[in-house]
């Protein structure tokens, strides 16, 4: 029986797809979970519009990733913190803070599970940092770390 997949179905397809399935699995399962519906003219148009719009999502996401990471690139950010002998700072600078600071600088959220950090900073110094800010696009921001002036 041919059935036509309206969701994502592990070890299947993917939505859209055109399956040829034994009939007890699609009455039993794929029907029941409403995962798949019978091929039919009016489904195999509802799933092309569907796989177009899913095109234009995935494109618009991309050009907005690439955008956000031409905001960001080479944007330099400085953090004041206490910092011991030999430069050593007596905390870290963590993802968190960068991508609050980074987010106030350029008016955006920044999510901080996007930034990757090579080791964890905890030294004065200049830092690089790279911001995936979308599939295959990232940026380069530079974070400076300053030893804070003591009050």
């Amino acid at each position: 029986m041919q059935v036509l997949l309206i969701k994502n179905v592990e070890g299947l397809g993917r939505i859209g797809d055109i399956k040829e399935v034994a009939g007890g699995y699609a009455h039993n399962y794929l029907f029941a979970r409403k995962l798949a519906v019978p091929v039919t003219e009016g489904a195999i148009k509802q799933a092309e519009l569907s796989k177009e719009a899913d095109k234009r999502r995935k494109e618009r996401k991309v050009n907005e990733g690439k955008a956000l990471a031409n905001l960001m690139e080479g944007k330099s950010i400085v953090f004041h913190a206490r910092a011991g002998e030999g430069d050593r700072l007596y905390g870290s600078i963590t993802n968190a803070d960068i991508a609050d600071k980074l987010g106030h600088e350029i008016g955006q959220e920044v999510d901080r599970r996007f930034i990757e950090v090579e080791h964890p900073i905890k030294t004065v110094g200049e830092h690089r940092v790279t911001v995936k800010t979308g599939p295959g696009a990232s940026a380069t921001v530079f974070v400076r770390v300053e030893r804070a002036a003591d009050a």
